[in-house]
Formats: structure tokens, C-alpha cells, sequence
């Protein structure tokens, strides 16, 4: 596993789709983010996930990795990656294992999100920031692996068709760029 997720990250826009997949950003300012993609190998081995706060301005209640805008003081991505997993989720980084990067994933709403890979030994002690996080939970690594689990769905929004992925989960809605992100590292995984 770690030789697949140590793999470099590709350099073009990852091809996973979203509700960015259609959109044109050609010439737009998008807002540089990174995300912490939390592996715990731990048994049963997972993908450490949160659902936002419902009092959020942006995506609230939505599924997410941990993660946020990269700061100015930000030394890169694994640095804000693991600073915003830090103040979301309490997350240690020195429990952190740094693998590498995913493909970079542009958002509907303006972002340009790198995704940072971790692996965590063990199922670390959480203690979430509750104007931001209201939960985490985790997606088994089997359902990750499983080539039939993510689903292509379709929607209108804003008067155009958008795709987008959704991952089954019995108790969590997974999808947009969630679940493209998820099904970049599943297809790294499987190889």
C-alpha cells in the first residue's frame, strides 16, 4: 500500500469528476486548498472522514476530509493539511505518516483542493473543533476497494447538468468532491 500511495501525484487536474467537471474557470482566481486524506491502516483499516457542522456558511453537513485554505504561513499543502486536521479534528501530526499527493481537484465553488495522503498506525484520539466538525467517522477500506461501491449520479444545478460521484455509506451522504477525491485513491490503491 505504501508504494501505491507513494507514487507521485499527477501533474494535470485529476480526472475524477465533480461538479467542477463541466464548469470553466479559465482565467478565475481559485482559492488554493489542501486536505489531510486520513488511512488508518489500523484493523479494520478505514478512511478517516468528518461531517461538517450544520452552522457552517459553506458545505454545511456535508461529508469532508480534513481540511481548509492554505494560509500565507503555510509552508505547503502537507503543512496546511495537517495544521487544518489539527485545529478540525485535534488530529496529532506526529501520528501522521506523510505519503504523498492525490491529483489536484477543482471545486464548483472556486477551489483548487490538494489532497494530502496519511497514514495513522492506529485510531487516533479525536477531539473535534464543534463550530466546525460535528462528527467523523470512517469509510471501510473495503468499500474503497470495492470497484462496483461508487456510483456516477447526475443532477441539475444552476440550469446545467453536473456529474458527480456518491460513495455508500449506511448513515452518511459521500459525494462531490468527497467522493472524487475518494475515487482517485481507490483507483491508485487498486492499481
Amino acid at each position: 500500500m505504501r508504494k501505491r500511495l507513494a507514487a507521485p501525484a499527477p501533474d494535470e487536474i485529476a480526472e475524477a469528476g465533480g461538479w467542477a467537471d463541466e464548469l470553466d474557470f479559465s482565467g478565475a482566481a481559485l482559492i488554493e486548498a489542501a486536505v489531510l486524506v486520513p488511512i488508518i491502516t489500523a484493523m479494520p483499516p478505514g478512511i478517516l472522514l468528518t461531517k461538517r457542522s450544520e452552522t457552517l456558511s459553506r458545505h454545511a453537513g456535508q461529508v469532508s476530509f480534513p481540511g481548509g485554505r492554505i494560509d500565507p504561513t503555510d509552508t505547503s499543502p502537507e503543512h496546511a493539511a495537517l495544521r487544518e486536521a489539527t485545529e478540525e479534528i485535534g488530529l496529532d501530526s506526529a501520528a501522521v505518516e506523510l505519503l504523498g499527493r492525490l491529483g489536484t481537484h477543482i471545486t464548483g465553488t472556486g477551489f483548487r483542493v490538494t489532497p494530502v495522503l496519511g497514514l495513522l498506525a492506529e485510531r487516533p484520539s479525536l477531539l473535534n473543533a464543534p463550530a466546525e466538525v460535528a462528527e467523523t467517522f470512517e469509510l471501510p477500506l473495503s468499500t474503497l476497494l470495492d470497484p462496483k461501491a461508487p456510483e456516477r449520479r447526475s443532477a441539475e444545478y444552476r440550469g446545467r447538468l453536473r456529474h458527480y460521484w456518491v460513495w455508500p455509506h449506511p448513515t452518511y451522504h459521500i459525494w462531490g468532491a468527497t467522493a472524487a477525491i475518494l475515487v482517485q485513491l481507490a483507483r491508485r490503491l487498486r492499481g
